[in-house]
């Protein structure tokens, strides 16, 4: 079960670089360098992408890294300002737990979960980073957890309606015992 494409064009998008890596390359003559970008972009209603982008030069780098991250816009689903449920997201070594907070506690994150709460709107959470402290880990498993939260609320919506498709939807959702 693919999920919809969301188109860039419509949404009124930031961007934030989240990390600038400087790269060396070792050949003949001695060193050539080029950069790495990672940059979240959101709405700050619910929509959030991540991209990696390398260049030559920092701009050029930030630049392409936005042109990925508008190409895999996910759409979270909140409920006032915070989530729905307590979910980890995994990728690599770097795992992330995400819970719902309170109105008025704020985002409780660091290092790259932030950016990534920020840009989707979330505006209270706690979170904790397991594992990896890699920003390129923990961007990535910061957005499976809210991809998992898309897929639980397919899930559930299906299993209200009744519809004979629930084992079907489960079976796309990944239905694991995680929440």
């Amino acid at each position: 079960m693919a999920e919809t494409k969301i188109d860039p064009s419509v949404l009124e998008l930031n961007d934030r670089v989240v990390s600038i890596n400087r790269v060396a390359k070792v050949v003949k003559g001695g060193r050539r360098f080029s950069f790495t970008a990672l940059v979240v972009v959101g709405d700050g209603r619910g929509h959030v992408g991540v991209g990696l982008g390398k260049a030559h030069e920092v701009p050029e780098a930030i630049r392409k890294a936005v042109e990925h991250a508008k190409k895999d816009l996910i759409f979270v689903p909140l409920k006032d300002t915070t989530i729905q449920c307590e979910i980890t997201g995994h990728f690599g070594a770097g795992r992330v737990f995400l819970k719902p907070a309170v109105p008025g506690t704020g985002v409780i994150a660091g290092g790259a979960v932030r950016p990534v709460l920020e840009a989707a709107g979330v505006q209270d959470i706690l979170t904790k980073t397991l594992g990896s402290n890699n920003p390129h880990n923990v961007l990535k498993a910061t957005i499976d957890a809210l991809r998992q939260l898309k897929r639980l609320q397919d899930l559930h919506a299906a299993r209200r309606r009744g519809d004979g498709n629930t084992v079907m939807v489960e079976e796309a959702a990944g239905a694991r015992a995680e929440a």
